[in-house]
């Protein structure tokens, strides 16, 4: 995969999750967890994984 390949999909992943976690924040310092969690997505995203699968 290239590198601007992987980039764009982390990107696109990351503004997601962004627009998710901070609408579904009910207060300001909820909103600043949201980025935070927006930045690591893809560590839920594996962790999900995992889970679903039994490993």
């Amino acid at each position: 995969m290239h590198k601007g390949v992987s980039s764009g999909t982390y990107g696109l992943g990351f503004l997601g999750a962004l627009v998710y976690f901070v609408q579904t924040a009910g207060s300001f310092g909820m909103g600043i967890l949201g980025f935070l969690k927006a930045i690591v997505w893809p560590a839920f995203l594996v962790y999900g994984l995992l889970k679903h699968l039994g490993a």
